[in-house]
């Protein structure tokens, strides 16, 4: 299976399992666990949301995570701040990185944008160097959209 079919098929179980149900908190819980058991070569996989200037964990898959993340801070606060995927081949080298996780090699992180306000990040480690490319980040992204539409919080 090649990624654009394995992300097609995780969006159309994310939308399957988000149908009918507009809380955004247990919708990230699904999605990071889908996430989680569908993508190889992940040590974390789960949500940041915004408040308060800051990024504050949400639902997630994988170790214990840093709790909140600083405005612009971070790979997540990158995303967030530039309102763009970021895709991280080696998180080492990334200026500012936040090591919750000393086995993260390399990230991806997509901006959840609703109404043109940043309501949080969509966030993935690898152990791997190089794990995440820009197809992982289009299926991200479609996965992300996929989480905004259904959950109206």
């Amino acid at each position: 299976m090649t990624k654009t079919e394995l992300y097609h098929d995780l969006l159309l179980q994310a939308q399957g399992l988000m149908t009918g149900i507009d809380d955004p908190i247990a919708n990230a819980a699904n999605v990071a666990a889908l996430i989680w058991y569908g993508l190889p070569d992940l040590n974390w996989a789960g949500f940041y949301f915004a408040k308060d200037r800051e990024l504050v964990l949400g639902p997630f898959q994988g170790k214990p995570a840093c709790v909140r993340i600083g405005e612009g801070k971070g790979v997540c606060g990158a995303a967030a701040v530039t309102r763009q995927t970021q895709v991280v081949p080696d998180v080492h080298a990334f200026a500012g990185h936040i090591a919750c996780d000393s086995a993260s090699n390399s990230e991806v992180v997509v901006p959840l944008i609703r109404e043109g306000v940043v309501i949080g990040v969509l966030d993935l480690d690898s152990p791997l160097h190089a794990r995440f490319d820009q197809a992982d980040a289009a299926g991200l992204e479609a996965i992300a959209a996929a989480w905004i539409a259904a959950s109206k919080a």
